[in-house]
């Protein structure tokens, strides 16, 4: 698939909204693999408003399967709505046969997801389902669909955002039954759509959530309230455990919308809670969690990042994934108060620590401004970034002929202007055979650099130098990638010590050169690689020192590289400069755009 060409997608997000939330840090690495495309994600209304407001989301098409989209009519209606959105790939994160049925309705080219419930024939790119014998996290089960695409690395926690306006009214709300602004909020949600099985016993939530109040009192010598969350349908068993807790206590229980729910578990200081969507919430909030887990496999869903958390009774019968106990309920009732109530201290005590050291590090950060400004300055003086265009820099739709196709990718000049502010050189070194083929003349190419000119300038980015090689690759030139012309010309022109440079590649060619010559090989996985080139790449002795999903992991990286390998040897060696004073500045003649064959 190359990517470049994916100029619309849309994402058939899970149906719950715990296996929603568990599915955004793969949506933020969708993002990362198509930086350039329009991305909709197309989810039932609940879980819809999980993503209102997401960065990386563009557009939600709502699925009204109760109303608009319901029966065979409805789905038509939908399948007609995706199609005049002519979207060019949709990923599904739900397993669903429905899910690939609509989009294969739909018309949409390219029908990604995993090879599940019988739906094989409507997917033009199945995914073989994990071995179910070994557990895995649904994150990590929602990120791995994505690694056939070349998404890399391990996925980060669950990130869900609110607005001010948001937090304010349920401020507000709280406020109205008598919970303040400077109260601490012990968040209880007793229920579970899922099924009675799921549930702890009400009374021992009531007692749990009685001592901790007392506890946070002494603790840190605040008051503390209670906010019972829930679904409709929960508003009794909210009530319930209101009566038995002997502060001030609001039930939200069905009366929140789900905008509502994110901002009163964000709210919280601690969620105390069965294994249902809210724990997931509060995990992706930062909120620290307590959850009981009894019939469901805390292996594959627990509060991710929160693992610590979890409180269960070790019971044979357990995992049984079932919605009703056909027996004495053991696997719940074998959890007591003492457990929850140690585990849920700890938890705070650990938050804590952890807001204590964050406040410590904060403080000291700001003492150290002025040194960090000139980190910031001249953390990277004498470091130099080769940079190859198409693929890396902007989408590479075959050859660019022309100033009006050329666009960088999104986050590439803010990238740039990071490397640029830290000192660091940046020479983009580029094969360009169009012109030999005859698809563009050097004078086309000129005004497409000048626009990349241009373009980066929006961001006080000035590069170095653009070195071309515009020959055929059966010229047999010394120029071409990866051929080391292009660098050894820039090595000449800059003074520049190569083994303080890096190279930034989307191709097995730019790996090559950069082992060549003795730079830092990172692979960006925007442009054509694929992940079975990627596997290749170790075959061929070229194995990249890093593997970033954009330019901007790429420069994080670099960063801290570089901080590691030079910063410490330049503390203890300040008088070897290694030629550094002699980099050019933005102002000198030799930071302008050139153009070599």
């Amino acid at each position: 698939m190359r990517r470049g060409s994916i100029k619309r997608l849309v994402v058939r997000a899970p149906n719950w909204i715990g296996d929603a939330v568990m599915c955004e840090p793969a949506l933020r690495g969708l993002r990362s693999l198509f930086p350039q495309a329009e991305l909709t994600v197309l989810a039932k209304p609940s879980v819809a408003e999980l993503f209102f407001g997401h960065a990386g989301v563009d557009r939600i098409v709502l699925y009204d399967d109760r109303h608009l989209h319901a029966g065979l009519s409805g789905k038509w209606t939908l399948a007609e709505t995706l199609r005049r959105h002519r979207f060019d790939l949709a990923v599904l994160f739900q397993n669903a046969f429905e899910a690939a049925f609509l989009t294969w309705l739909a018309g949409i080219s390219r029908r990604y997801g995993y090879a599940t419930d019988g739906r094989t024939m409507f997917l033009t790119d199945p995914v073989a389902v994990p071995d179910l014998r070994r557990p895995v996290h649904q994150v990590a089960y929602y990120w791995n669909l994505l690694k056939p695409l070349g998404l890399n690395g391990e996925p980060m926690v669950p990130a869900l955002t609110v607005s001010p306006d948001e937090e304010r009214t349920m401020g507000e709300k709280l406020a109205s039954v008598g919970i303040g602004p400077s109260d601490l909020v012990i968040g209880i949600n007793p229920g579970s759509m899922y099924g009675a099985a799921k549930r702890w016993l009400p009374d021992r939530f009531a007692e749990v959530a009685r001592r901790l109040v007392g506890r946070l009192r002494e603790d840190e010598g605040r008051e503390a309230a209670v906010a019972i969350i829930g679904a409709k349908g929960e508003e009794a068993l909210g009530r319930r455990i209101a009566a038995q807790i002997n502060a001030r206590t609001a039930v939200l229980s069905g009366t929140t919308t789900i905008r509502e729910l994110m901002a009163v578990i964000k709210r919280c200081r601690l969620l105390l809670t069965n294994d249902t969507g809210p724990m997931h919430i509060a995990a992706a909030f930062g909120v620290p969690v307590t959850a009981i887990f009894g019939p469901t496999d805390w292996r594959t869903t627990s509060p991710y990042g929160q693992e610590s958390g979890i409180v269960r009774a070790s019971v044979d019968c357990a995992p049984c994934l079932l919605r009703e106990c056909p027996i004495d309920h053991r696997c719940m009732a074998g959890v007591v108060v003492d457990q929850v109530y140690e585990t849920a201290v700890r938890r705070m005590r650990e938050s804590s620590r952890a807001r204590c050291e964050s406040a410590e590090d904060s403080s000291k950060d700001r003492g150290a401004t002025a040194r960090q400004s000139a980190d910031m300055t001249e953390g990277l003086v004498g470091v130099t970034v080769f940079l190859d265009r198409d693929g890396t820099l902007n989408p590479d739709p075959g050859y660019i002929r022309s100033p009006d196709q050329y666009e960088l990718f999104p986050g590439v000049a803010d990238a740039l202007a990071k490397l640029k502010r830290a000192g660091a050189r940046l020479i983009v070194v580029t094969n360009q055979s169009g012109v030999a083929r005859g698809f563009l003349s050097m004078r086309d190419l000129e005004a497409i650099h000048e626009k990349l000119a241009r373009l980066l300038g929006e961001t006080e980015v000035i590069l170095d130098a653009v070195y071309v090689c515009p020959h055929h690759p059966d010229d047999g030139c010394g120029c071409r990638k990866p051929k080391t012309g292009l660098v050894d010309r820039a090595v000449r022109d800059h003074a520049i010590d190569l083994s303080r440079s890096y190279l930034v590649g989307d191709h097995e060619k730019d790996m090559e050169l950069a082992k060549r010559v003795g730079a830092r090989a990172v692979l960006v996985t925007t442009g054509a690689v694929t992940p079975q080139q990627v596997e290749r790449l170790g075959d061929t002795g070229v194995v990249p020192d890093h593997v970033a999903s954009s330019l901007e992991e790429a420069v994080e990286w670099i960063w801290g590289d570089a901080q590691a390998r030079f910063c410490r040897e330049a503390v203890r060696r300040p008088e070897e400069n290694h030629g550094l004073d002699a980099q050019p500045t933005s102002d000198s003649p030799t930071a302008v755009t050139q153009q070599h064959g």
